[in-house]
């Protein structure tokens, strides 16, 4: 089965999101993408990569991916998150991050543990 990975990233994770997936490219055009709003576009624009766009964050995509976690429906979540800037949304975000916790469903909130998590992944798929 294909695995299905959300990506999301805050405003100043953006460009770290897009070279995160630049570099894992290969595997992630064989797997389910969801994304929210921005970060999705531009996946798409820059990558070329086939993904489900919610709403951005702030308009309810973290809780529109959250759901789609609660009903079975993401293997892993990679959200760059930066921590030195306040979000509007923070009870969203920590409501996605708690659900993580909940259903057992990997979630990396920075480089180092989306390379781990992206890495175990693509292992699992050869």
């Amino acid at each position: 089965m294909k695995p299905r990975i959300a990506l999301i990233a805050h405003d100043k994770k953006k460009d770290d999101m897009i070279k995160l997936a630049a570099e894992y490219l290969g595997f992630l055009q064989t797997c389910t993408l969801t994304a929210t709003g921005t970060t999705g576009g531009r996946l798409a624009n820059e990558l070329g990569l086939a993904v489900d766009r919610k709403h951005s964050g702030p308009f309810g995509g973290d809780l529109q991916i959250g759901s789609m976690l609660v009903e079975g429906g993401i293997d892993a979540v990679i959200f760059l998150r930066d921590p030195m800037t306040p979000q509007p949304h923070e009870p969203d975000i920590n409501a996605l991050v708690r659900a993580c916790d909940v259903h057992n469903v990997a979630c990396a909130t920075n480089l180092s543990t989306a390379h781990l998590v992206l890495s175990q992944l693509q292992l699992t798929q050869q």
